[in-house]
């Protein structure tokens, strides 16, 4: 195997088999996903966006595949890539293409071409949660990691101290008993998915406690589904499980979180999801709506059984006490984070009833959601709920650490009052919070999700062993107490557990020696210096957070590790997510932030700030200052910050709080109610760092009472394109709910691919959001049109299915082809070239497939008889050892006929051996796609090379 491959192998071992919603294109399930062997090469794909030159083949592993009227760009891995959270995406460069869906082998992603511009085919690439999982990627990956085999492996920076114990700790267990069981009761249909989920769940409850109990309820990610045991284990994406399987008990997982809040007197459920991780493919929100309709079915049965349907509760509901369904915590792990985020939002506002599986009245509130590790493909966190977001700093599949957005995307969006906190936890992985998902504890095939390699260094920060790196006990004993602590805060209202969460800096003794720091926002802060509109930087700048261009972005490109504030979304750039980002060579050049408006910090304690700095630098130090709107001036104190450890595999570049008093302001005489600007001032002799926001804060949790907010679903309409006229076509928006709101809408032009944004106000019941979009007909043959629309929260408002738009099928016959020999007979060094004519033009490039055939007992071209530039560019491989072309495993040649062509030529340059020889020929034969792993054949090009004289 070689080092690319073995790379990619340890690599995918911890990567997503992810299919979701598709992000610049319409994702569409393969028509067989379970081909037992690699189709044959097909061709480059189609595409809009730009000519690839002459002699760029598809990279390895990619081909075109489908039926005519369902093409679809596909890539095959050599190797299973295990189920996961992170979604699988196909980009193209920097923009991206879609969500695929993936075959029963794990091998095998497609995405359908329908409405999709490709770019130039060595611009492709595959990538989960950033990583990239191509070929080619993993080769600059292993090329960049094998030159730092050279260098001083980075070390991680080491805390300056041990934070103080917080008094109170939660994950001490409490004073009950408990009693564990399990039900399951029938299936449920949900939209979109064949097959029915299954209703199935392990209830851990007090034994003794009085009265109604509060319920806790947990909903594992996308793992695999089903596992064959014994040796050989094997794990299985399938659903329902194929005969001599069955499923991974993935539920089972958080027993140890179960038992720790039922002895403090929780009802505690743990439903699982393997129905819906093994179809979440056929959903464009990667499953998020029915993981919502699984909760939420749950959850009404257990209102049912916490009132008159009790003596019809499983025997297991009924030895435990009575649930009390007004205080219920939600626990999400990975896309169960986010099936959680939007049960909270669909508790609040209904979801569109052609979407939802429960459409039955909300008998529940949901007092707070615990996500650990989770994804947020939506970008749409619910702002009323309070939320702690667990961040895995060793996390392998959600490798972005994505969630970070369940705290800042909340921002702004409503009041305000719901603590929203991040809990970045050093040396934690993501598969280890669930037994099930743990080696060694687990039932089923279980893996560390944290990738690595044999052929380079090992990780400083999460290979295991290392001194950052927890073990899988350390990590769930860790996870426990956190998931307490936000029970015991959001549920029973302990605000002596806050400052466990809130980034007071303090750390719970029973999470043993596990590092962990906190972030929040929310609560009684107030007063927000937020970077975006209106604000201007002095000696720093305004950066964005989301942008391919290097002098605009806050991190540059190709940075080693990343920053979870920075997690990309359905657009390579995004305005309104904003930081500021400032360095320096010495000491004492402050970099000044001005609102638009002055700040009040009125009745605050202190002034919080979420800053990043590098990983693995220690001693940063900055003087904090304010500034009023009457230039009365104060130094309210310094803050001293060292980097998280981390590395290129590592999103370690996070903001954390730092607090300065206000005293300072205050006898200084500073106008508290009209700050005009905040000043950090670096002491340290050189750095960087990048100021996410400051507040102003006081401790105590303000009280949380829900807004009537409107609601933003985007729909989908798919139109027949027409042969002639123009019809305009709206997009579907439905508005729910009440008041008024704001988002950010985005559009993306099929043609130009580019992708604008608006603000829009949303009033459900005044009018309604236009996307009106023109589709002319004609009898020109395309793969479709995809004009795609998404949305994001900005005041006032809540999105839950973000994304939608039009999809124009064509309906127009695929032209044929024929083949001219411009040059089929040569003298060796000179190039053979045909013609390849299209019956009429199409208003898309249209790439055809070739192969090299034997050529019925005549002597064969060889590959050393070929270019060898030439046959490197089309094949991926070297022509030595010489062999007949027609053995010739892989070939993917740029045959393109461009949109609104008839013609394009094909050329095979050769060269002069000085070998005596007999005539050499070569065949081959053009594909025009492939149906079911079958070519359809197309024109044969024959040619034939002689001796030079």
């Amino acid at each position: 195997m070689s080092h690319a491959r073995r790379t990619w192998v340890a690599a995918a071992a911890l990567f997503a088999v992810v299919v979701g919603s598709p992000g610049l294109a319409q994702a569409q399930p393969a028509a067989d996903p379970t081909p037992s062997t690699p189709s044959a090469p097909s061709t480059p794909s189609a595409s809009s966006a730009a000519d690839p030159g002459p002699g760029h083949g598809l990279p390895a592993g990619w081909q075109i595949t489908g039926e005519r009227s369902g093409q679809q760009l596909t890539w095959r891995s050599d190797r299973p890539v295990p189920m996961g959270d992170a979604a699988v995406e196909f980009y193209s460069g920097d923009r991206l293409l879609g969500r695929p869906a993936p075959g029963k082998d794990g091998r095998t992603f497609r995405l359908g071409l329908e409405g999709v511009a490709l770019g130039s085919p060595q611009d492709l690439q595959v990538r989960a949660a950033g990583r990239r999982l191509d070929e080619a990627g993993v080769k600059a990956d292993a090329k960049r990691r094998s030159a730092q085999k050279q260098a001083k492996p980075v070390q991680p920076g080491k805390p300056s101290a041990r934070p103080p114990a917080n008094p109170v700790d939660p994950g001490v267990p409490g004073r009950y008993r408990t009693v564990s069981g399990e039900y399951t009761l029938k299936s449920v249909r949900l939209p979109d998915f064949p097959a029915p989920v299954e209703m199935r769940a392990t209830v851990t409850a007090p034994v003794g406690a009085l009265g109604k109990r509060p319920l806790a309820l947990f909903l594992h990610g996308r793992h695999a589904t089903c596992f064959i045991g014994g040796a050989n284990g094997e794990a299985l994406g399938e659903w329902p499980c194929p005969t001599g399987s069955k499923p991974i008990p993935s539920y089972r997982g958080y027993l140890h979180d179960q038992k720790l809040l039922a002895s403090q007197g929780y009802v505690t459920v743990s439903i699982s999801a393997n129905g819906i991780n093994g179809q979440d493919y056929a959903a464009q929100d990667a499953g998020t709506q029915a993981r919502s309709s699984l909760v939420r079915q749950h959850l009404a049965r257990w209102a049912d059984w916490s009132g008159a349907g009790r003596t019809e509760a499983p025997a297991i509901v009924r030895k435990a006490a009575r649930a009390d369904l007004s205080r219920v915590l939600l626990v999400g792990h990975s896309r169960g984070g986010e099936g959680v985020n939007r049960a909270a939002m669909d508790s609040l506002s209904k979801p569109p009833a052609n979407k939802d599986g429960y459409r039955g009245p909300v008998r529940w509130k949901i007092r707070g959601n615990v996500l650990i590790g989770p994804t947020v493909f939506g970008q749409n966190p619910a702002p009323e709920v309070p939320s702690m977001t667990i961040l895995p700093g060793c996390d392998g599949d959600v490798s972005d650490l994505q969630g970070e957005i369940y705290v800042d995307g909340t921002r702004g969006v409503s009041r305000g009052a719901a603590l929203h906190s991040a809990v970045y936890m050093v040396g934690a992985n993501h598969n280890y919070f669930n037994t099930e998902w743990t080696p060694g504890q687990a039932e089923a095939p279980a893996v560390d999700d944290f990738w690595s390699d044999e052929e380079t260094p090992p990780d400083p920060v999460c290979a295991q062993g290392t001194a950052t790196r927890l073990t899988a006990e350390r990590q769930q004993t860790a996870g426990s107490t956190y998931i307490a602590a936000a029970a015991r805060l959001f549920v029973a209202g302990d605000d002596r557990v806050r400052p466990l969460l809130d980034g007071s800096g303090v750390r719970a003794a029973s999470a043993g020696p596990a590092r962990v720091l906190t972030h929040a926002v929310g609560a009684r802060r107030s007063g927000a210096f937020l970077p975006g509109a209106g604000v201007t930087v002095d000696g720093g700048r305004l950066c964005a957070q989301v942008d391919p261009d290097p002098a605009a972005a806050c991190l540059k490109p190709g940075t080693p590790g990343g920053s979870p504030h920075f997690a990309s979304w359905e657009t390579e750039r995004e305005p309104g997510r904003d930081a500021v980002a400032f360095d320096w060579s010495a000491p004492g050049s402050a970099v000044r932030v001005r609102p638009g408006k002055p700040v009040s910090l009125s009745g605050a304690k202190s002034l919080a700030l979420r800053v990043i700095v590098p990983p693995n630098t220690t001693g940063t130090r900055m003087d904090v200052s304010l500034t009023d709107s009457a230039g009365r001036h104060a130094r309210l104190g310094a803050v001293r910050l060292d980097g998280l450890p981390g590395s290129d595999r590592t999103a370690s570049y996070w903001g954390q709080e730092v607090r300065v008093p206000l005293t300072a302001a205050t006898a200084a005489g500073l106008d508290l109610k009209r700050v005009k600007s905040l000043a950090l001032t670096p002491r340290s002799g050189s750095g960087q760092a990048w100021l996410m926001d400051a507040w102003g804060w006081r401790p105590g949790m303000a009280p949380v009472r829900p807004a009537a907010l409107p609601r933003v679903d985007i729909g989908r309409l798919t139109a027949d394109e027409g042969d002639s006229g123009v019809r305009t076509h709206k997009v579907p928006v439905r508005l729910s709910g009440q008041g008024s709101g704001r988002i950010r809408l985005f559009v993306a032009d099929p043609e130009t691919l580019e992708v604008t944004s608006r603000l829009v106000t949303v009033r459900p019941g005044g009018g309604s959001v236009d996307v009106p979009v023109e589709v002319r007909g004609n009898t020109r043959f395309s793969y479709g049109t995809t004009h795609q629309v998404f949305a994001k929260a900005v005041r006032g408002a809540v999105v839950g299915n973000h994304l939608g738009g039009l999809t124009v099928r064509d309906d127009d016959p695929m032209p044929t082809f024929k083949a001219t020999p411009l040059a089929g007979r040569v003298t060796e060094g000179q190039s053979m070239r045909w013609r390849i004519e299209q019956s009429a033009v199409a208003d898309t490039d249209l790439w055809l497939g070739a192969a090299f055939v034997p050529v019925d007992g005549r002597a064969e071209l060889s590959s050393a008889d070929v270019d060898p530039q030439w046959f490197e560019e089309n094949t991926g491989g070297s022509p030595s050892p010489a062999r007949p072309l027609s053995e010739v495993e892989v070939f993917y040649p740029d045959i393109t006929v461009p949109a609104g062509k008839l013609s394009t030529e094909v050329t095979v340059p050769t060269v002069v051996d000085g070998v005596s020889e007999p005539a050499e020929s070569l065949r081959m034969r053009i594909s025009l796609w492939e149906d079911d792993g079958d070519q359809v054949e197309g024109p044969v090009l024959d040619g034939t090379v002689v001796d030079a004289p």
